[in-house]
């Protein structure tokens, strides 16, 4: 699978967000190395800290279904931007503790068009547990 067969996956899941404080719809799709894609949106509370971003939705439903960090291939993340759209700095954090530092991240933007970056340069001076 190519990154933009898996951006298919994240922009289709956009419609899932629960984004009714923010109205910015967030999505990703996480391809694990056996082939599955797991999904994930924003899902907003009126008091946003119960906010849980599109990232840490897909990670744990990836969790939850027995995967581990060394599962990941790679992550697409998408939204309704002109921008290349970047995880939050929180979302950052948790890429760190649940995917490999060199785990592909491609970002997309309203064109269609991806930026690929990685955890390790979302995150070049990463709090990590050693």
């Amino acid at each position: 699978m190519t990154p933009k067969d898996l951006l298919v996956y994240a922009k289709e899941v956009l419609n899932n967000s629960y984004s009714p404080y923010s109205n910015f719809p967030v999505g990703c799709a996480i391809l694990y190395k056996d082939g599955k894609v797991i999904t994930g949106v924003n899902v907003e509370n009126v008091s946003f800290g119960a906010t849980n971003c599109a990232e840490r939705t897909a990670l744990y439903t990836g969790i939850t279904q027995g995967y581990h960090k060394e599962d990941i291939e790679m992550i697409v993340i998408a939204g309704k931007t002109d921008y290349f759209l970047p995880p939050c700095s929180l979302c950052r954090q948790v890429l760190v503790e649940l995917c490999p530092m060199d785990t592909p991240v491609f970002l997309s933007n309203n064109q269609n068009e991806l930026y690929e970056t990685s955890v390790k340069e979302l995150v070049p001076l990463a709090f990590i547990e050693m």
